[in-house]
């Protein structure tokens, strides 16, 4: 069972503004016969709410704190090591609403961004560590502080995964987040 929910222009475009009920045969035929398809689902993880001013009340590790635009020569640094495909899905830029980092041997390892679902207070992040740092807790600890940053200015961190990106779900879990569902968007 799911929910589905569309704009009357997407409802429109797949000859579903009429249907109150659409299983998941009509909607793949209704996508089909529109030319459209899914995107592909994604994990959408939440910190719960009886944990979340644990994580606001926590102190930053030393080593990670929030990033600006006078460490761009780090963050080229970070984004020069890190694998193209890992930038690509996590959607990490030091431009970003809010950003953080955690430094270890004197170089930016891990980062997270976030930014703000337009009328919202969910804040949506990506996360990445460097892969010779990985496996030592730095991602949880940027994870967990920019979760803070977020919380403190009234936002709710979303953290998101694609389905078989079990490190990341791991990741998510291990920062205290706990997976709320998947969904999917129309992709033209």
């Amino acid at each position: 069972m799911g929910l589905l929910t569309l704009t009357p222009a997407q409802a429109s475009f797949l000859r579903l503004a009429e249907v109150s009920v659409v299983g998941e045969a009509a909607l793949r035929a209704a996508l089909a016969a529109a030319g459209a398809a899914l995107h592909g689902a994604d994990c959408v993880f939440y910190l719960p709410v009886s944990d979340q001013a644990a994580v606001h009340a926590e102190t930053w590790p030393a080593g990670t704190r929030q990033l600006t635009l006078a460490d761009a020569e780090a963050f080229r640094q970070f984004t020069a090591g890190a694998p193209a495909d890992d930038m690509d899905e996590a959607f990490v830029e030091l431009d970003y609403w809010l950003v953080v980092g955690t430094f270890a041997d004197g170089r930016l390892v891990s980062a997270a961004s976030m930014y703000p679902w337009h009328g919202t207070h969910f804040a949506d992040l990506g996360v990445i560590t460097l892969p010779e740092y990985r496996g030592r807790g730095l991602a949880r600890r940027t994870v967990r502080a920019i979760s803070a940053r977020a919380l403190a200015g009234g936002y709710e961190p979303q953290f998101r995964c694609q389905l078989d990106n079990t490190a990341s779900a791991a990741l998510a879990r291990s920062a205290g987040f706990a997976q709320f569902c998947t969904w999917d968007v129309v992709a033209r």
